[in-house]
């Protein structure tokens, strides 16, 4: 049921399960409750939010329902378990839907995402590397010499100097909004390529072509706040359990354009009236805020991809 105020639009849909008087009710709660939240000043009022406290009232397993105002930034660990546990039951089906509503918010207010577009064009990277002809069979007298290259010469070996491309002239582009496979033979230039567009290619290498996000090349701008070269070789610091790990990489990505699109989304929808959904409200201030030892959003890791039995 779709309870909308003269004068309002409602963000979301009450679904409530007692007679009419009820849906009124607590629909004009929720509206005196808001009303409040849009009063507070802008770096107050995107970190308020509700949260549902639920009840158990009499034999029969009924449940009352009621929202309280927070603080998104005050929320406890067990708080945040909650909410991730009431917000995403079923993972597959829970999760697609909160995403949507993510969209649908957004989109309510006219509110894009921002978006990268990649362009490369005749990108070519070289390698000076040393030719050792005439290598020596791996005799015990050839592997101590090895080792005293720095003192001893081995006649037998010689070495000249040569450029060994690994990527030639390669030109594309990487749309935004979708995903990208990458196929290649190993020894291909795979990870080059992939660093390369990272900006994290080493000095030595030479480099040609253009690389331009959203139309300005890597010298105008640290490509590294933008994108990530994630290796196939995870390094973590041992001592610290997986939840730890996931908190202190949210605290080195911080928040980025998602404190400024709360803060845009909010000052629309009090603009048009509009009333949010409040869980998605809660859920979107918690993942935004800066500076937080323990982030909602590893909560929401954790549910959607669960640790192995005796791993936290």
């Amino acid at each position: 049921m779709n309870l909308t105020p003269r004068g309002r639009t409602q963000g979301h849909v009450l679904n409530y399960d007692r007679d009419a008087d009820s849906f009124v009710e607590e629909d004009k709660e929720l509206q005196s409750k808001w009303a409040a939240i849009e009063k507070l000043p802008t770096f107050k009022r995107i970190k308020t939010s509700f949260v549902d406290v639920s009840q158990e009232s009499g034999g029969l397993g009924a449940r009352s329902s009621s929202r309280r105002e927070v603080d998104v930034t005050k929320l406890g660990a067990v708080e945040k378990r909650i909410f991730i546990d009431r917000l995403i039951k079923h993972i597959e089906n829970d999760n697609l839907q909160l995403l949507q509503k993510l969209r649908e918010r957004m989109e309510r207010v006219n509110v894009k995402l921002p978006t990268v577009e990649v362009k490369y064009q005749n990108l070519s990277v070289e390698a000076e590397c040393e030719v050792v002809q005439g290598k020596p069979l791996p005799t015990l007298w050839n592997s101590l010499s090895s080792q005293l290259s720095g003192f001893v010469k081995t006649i037998s070996c010689t070495t000249q100097g040569a450029n060994m491309s690994i990527l030639n002239d390669v030109s594309g582009i990487i749309k935004p909004s979708r995903l990208t496979l990458l196929l290649g033979p190993p020894g291909c230039g795979k990870t080059t390529f992939l660093m390369a567009l990272a900006g994290k290619l080493e000095q030595s290498l030479k480099v040609s072509g253009e690389i331009s996000y959203n139309g300005h090349n890597l010298n105008e701008f640290v490509p590294q706040k933008t994108s990530a070269y994630i290796s196939q070789y995870d390094l973590h610091i041992p001592e610290m359990t997986v939840r730890e790990t996931i908190d202190f990489s949210a605290r080195c990505q911080g928040a980025g354009s998602r404190a400024d699109i709360v803060a845009e989304v909010t000052r629309r929808e009090k603009e048009e009236g509009i009333i949010p959904d409040p869980d998605i409200d809660t859920y979107m201030k918690a993942i935004s805020v800066e500076g937080q030892n323990e982030n909602l959003q590893t909560e929401y890791v954790l549910k959607v991809h669960p640790l192995p039995e005796g791993l936290s």
